[in-house]
């Protein structure tokens, strides 16, 4: 049985946020006040739709944005988790689901070398139309009150094993690794047996160590492993596989 390995994108396997990260390739290196108020709470896809247009509007071009985003900093030990992953494909299944974009999460992981450990990337759609602009989509439609209107993890989660399970594929052990609030809502499918991995100072942990204080272990079945360095993560995913 293999094990499948879980991440979030931003403050996860790298080091800062790759919306965020974009605004470095405009010459000005900042956004106008008409584009930052433009933001609605839990619509941050739609936001990032009017972002990359004005980045149009001003004659970046997409070759430009993506050397820019191939300069993202990845966080501590990830890379060598994601190669050892890369190497060990008969054992270890492993997805990104994330709030970012399909385009940038492929631009990072490929000028890293690093697009082979991962097998499937659920996030929103990114496309580059005939102007030359990136254009986003939200990832899907759901009724989940918890996350935002683009993405509920869960929901990804749940239909990614649900999928593998009719292919006769069944996890031996899943790792969840993530730092974000819309990290939590995916961490209640979780088995006793699977573990939660939130980094260590970020919002994911605060909110596991909140949910254990009101109610006890009830609410997430997983076992807790904070972690602060992808290395903490590769012994936990080496322990984890056959000797």
């Amino acid at each position: 049985m293999k094990i499948l390995v879980v991440f979030d994108f931003d403050h996860t396997v790298v080091d800062d946020n790759s919306d965020i990260w974009v605004i470095k390739c405009l010459p000005s290196q900042t956004l106008p006040n008409s584009v930052r108020g433009s933001y609605r709470k839990g619509h941050w896809t739609e936001y990032m739709g009017r972002v990359m247009t004005y980045i149009g509007d001003q004659g970046v071009i997409p070759d430009r944005v993506r050397s820019v985003m191939e300069t993202i900093p990845f966080a501590p030990g990830m890379t060598d988790l994601l190669t050892f992953i890369s190497e060990n494909k008969s054992s270890v299944d492993c997805i990104v689901i994330s709030d970012s974009n399909t385009m940038f999460i492929d631009w990072i992981l490929k000028g890293a070398g690093l697009r082979a450990a991962v097998d499937q990337v659920f996030s929103n759609t990114a496309s580059i139309n005939e102007s030359g602009y990136m254009e986003l989509q939200q990832h899907h439609s759901h009724d989940c009150d918890k996350c935002p209107v683009n993405m509920c993890k869960r929901k990804v989660l749940e239909a990614y094993l649900s999928e593998k399970a009719d292919g006769g594929v069944e996890y031996e052990r899943i790792f969840y690794v993530g730092d974000g609030g819309n990290d939590l809502c995916p961490t209640f499918c979780l088995r006793g047996h699977d573990a939660v991995m939130p980094r260590k100072g970020f919002t994911l942990e605060k909110l596991l160590a909140r949910l254990n204080v009101q109610e006890g272990n009830g609410s997430v079945g997983a076992k807790v492993i904070a972690w602060s360095s992808g290395t903490e993560i590769l012994q936990e995913l080496k322990a984890s596989l056959p000797s």
